[in-house]
């Protein structure tokens, strides 16, 4: 489990330094694109910035609902589990 944790860290840390990279050359491409606009610089930037967001919440509530999903399985995989005890433990 313990190296399970630490593969993690460091798949999340390429993926910052990925996302970090990104944004520092876009950044770089909107700033010496000179004949864009300002504003539409500012508004590429703000939709760009928005697109992550929106991806990062459907990550999340993605993963939040498989992890109900299987929350709710292994409930339901206990309690047959013991209604299958019960039954083989009765007495009769």
């Amino acid at each position: 489990m313990r190296n399970q944790n630490n593969d993690n860290g460091f798949i999340m840390l390429i993926n910052a330094g990925g996302i970090a990279a990104a944004y520092f050359l876009l950044g770089i491409s909107l700033y010496l694109s000179t004949d864009v606009p300002l504003a539409t610089k500012g508004f590429w930037g703000i939709g760009i910035l928005m697109l992550t967001i929106s991806l990062v919440n459907f990550t999340k509530y993605r993963f939040d609902a498989q992890m109900n999903a299987d929350r709710i399985k292994q409930l339901e995989d206990a309690k047959n589990e013991k209604l299958l005890e019960d039954y083989v433990s009765d007495d009769k």
